[in-house]
């Protein structure tokens, strides 16, 4: 045997060379060589394992081809697996190796034959002393090794489900009896078989589990590993049982909010719907039904925002969120539902009412009154004396910025509708400057009267040239503060879509916008918005439905 022991990393060849000449170690010398090797073979494993668990299966095993030879050999020599980290780290290489959604023949035997390894590590302990014994009693009741191993596990899950949950006994709930330390410990030996769906009902009522103390008993590993399981989809939970998790371990929470915002920022949605589709997918709206949820996801909103300056992916996702909380708080049982001043407890409950109301609950012919309502509370609450922070208004801001709905249709109105417009432009400068300091939002308000005006005189026009918006064009150019610009952008965006002449110049108008203020992320969110709420109520001209898929396709290849 050769008794040089330096090892290059990842160096497969070398590994499986040795686990052939050691076989299943039934000799005095394989014996030695094992234990002189097991050090520098516990090191490669886990390098093994560190290197796996950042990649997808398929991916893995094209890249290391001996992957599979060299672990298979490895689990069945009882020198190696008698070391209880050797064993545990080949479950874990094993268990990233396994497809979570295998695609054809290939994939769900090695799926099978990774099972049957992994059953084979958990009852190795109990069976290597008498393997040619054990394997005639398997035979003879009729089973492969594999599938009674398989069997065992199954078993095994079923008795540790009935132990946590309890037995009944003469009507009396004997849980108690399960000590925390078990509890600990059955929570860690999921951890290398977290996604094997023989484990799911482990799994679910480990995390419905509580044992009647205050203090967490199933490991921070166990919580962690099955968050990051679920996120990656590569297992299947009960809503419950995720919220549970949630409501356990605030740093899974923390992760999943910060994972969706990731998700909704780093790939390209053509729109709302789809983006409603991966927010509602995240199950966090549906566990925000929980006041504790919801005010921490809102925090990590908060943050989310002030740390990307109000970028337009991360308030549309709030904005998004909100409308499918307020879908699912809806849907609660009417016993468990919370009441909405739980989730908004130290705001102008007045204000909250009015932001909550849905707007397609409302005729449209009431949502000018409706706005001019939310804008005189908010004002009367901006300007009173009651704000004495920037914090505090901060706060306001965000309540009505994440009910951006009712913005976006005062935009609209304003428009489309005969109104009043003072409230609906104060309202919507609140938004884009919500603070006065040096009069910026007096400021705002003047500038965008004045292209609001110029645009009204334009409305009915049927012809209309680039040249005759020009001087609105100008306004945002040269404008030094950035949020009368956002808010002149929304009114020159909702002209070109609502007006009769504004169709014909809006491709070439908006192309030169974006093009000269770099606002393609704002156009296009705003875009998105509308569109979403036109589907939604269905009463727009499908004339202005045509523009808006045609803008929208533009400028998505473009942003």
């Amino acid at each position: 045997m050769a008794q040089d022991t330096t090892v290059p990393k990842l160096n497969f060849e070398y590994w499986l060379d040795k686990a052939i000449e050691w076989g299943q170690a039934t000799t005095l010398e394989s014996q030695k060589d094992v234990c002189l090797h097991l050090p520098q073979l516990q090191e490669f494993l886990h390098q093994i394992y560190e290197t796996l668990k950042h990649m997808d299966s398929i991916v893995a095993i094209q890249q290391f081809p001996l992957i599979g030879q060299l672990l298979g050999r490895l689990c069945w020599n009882p020198f190696v697996i008698g070391y209880d980290e050797s064993q545990k780290t080949l479950m874990w290489c094993l268990c990233c190796l396994y497809s979570s959604e295998p695609q054809n023949p290939v994939e769900l035997k090695a799926n099978s034959w990774i099972r049957s390894l992994l059953c084979h590590l958990l009852s190795s302990s109990k069976w290597e002393s008498n393997e040619a014994e054990t394997s005639t009693f398997i035979s003879t009741l009729g089973y492969t090794s594999a599938d009674y191993y398989c069997h065992l596990v199954k078993n095994m899950v079923f008795s540790l489900v009935t132990e946590l949950r309890g037995n009944q006994f003469n009507g009396l709930n004997i849980q108690g009896r399960v000590s925390a330390s078990r509890v600990n410990a059955v929570s860690l030996f999921c951890l290398p078989l977290i996604t094997m769906p023989d484990l799911t009902p482990l799994l679910e009522t480990l995390l419905l589990y509580h044992g009647g103390t205050s203090k967490e008993i199933l490991s921070s590993e166990f919580l962690e590993a099955v968050n990051e399981a679920f996120l990656k989809k590569k297992i299947s939970l009960p809503e419950s049982a995720i919220f549970s998790l949630w409501l356990r371990h605030l740093p899974s929470l923390e992760k999943a909010t910060l994972y969706l915002l990731d998700q909704l920022v780093s790939i390209q949605l053509n729109s709302l719907e789809e983006v409603a589709c991966v927010i509602k997918d995240s199950l966090l709206p549906q566990a925000a039904s929980h006041p504790a949820i919801f005010r921490i996801v809102n925090e990590i909103f908060k943050n989310a925002l002030l740390e990307t300056d109000g970028t337009p992916e991360v308030m549309t996702t709030i904005q998004v969120f909100t409308q499918l909380f307020l879908q699912a708080h809806q849907n609660e049982n009417k016993q468990h539902k919370f009441p909405l001043k739980a989730y908004f407890p130290h705001h102008h409950q007045p204000l909250v009412t009015a932001l909550l109301r849905c707007p397609f609950e409302l005729p449209t012919t009431q949502w000018s009154q409706h706005l001019k309502h939310i804008s005189d509370m908010l004002k009367a609450l901006v300007e009173g004396t009651n704000i004495s922070s920037l914090a505090d208004l901060f706060e306001i801001w965000f309540l009505v910025a994440r009910f951006g709905e009712w913005l976006d249709i005062a935009a609209e109105q304003l428009l489309k509708a005969a109104v009043e417009p003072d409230a609906l432009l104060w309202l919507l400068a609140f938004y884009y400057c919500p603070q006065n300091e040096n009069q910026q939002r007096t400021q705002t308000m003047v500038e965008a009267q004045t292209v609001y005006n110029h645009l009204m005189m334009l409305f009915s026009c049927t012809v209309l040239s680039v040249k005759d918006l020009e001087a609105a064009v100008h306004s945002i150019m040269d404008i030094e503060q950035c949020c009368n610009q956002h808010l002149i952008t929304h009114l020159l965006t909702n002209f070109l879509l609502f007006s009769s002449g504004g169709h014909v110049i809006a491709q070439e108008f908006i192309y030169h916008i974006t093009e000269t203020t770099d606002t393609s992320k704002e156009v296009c969110s705003l875009l998105i918005r509308t569109a979403y709420r036109i589907n939604r109520n269905g009463e727009e001209n499908q004339r202005t439905v045509k523009l808006l898929n045609e803008l929208l396709q533009k400028l998505t290849l473009k942003v």
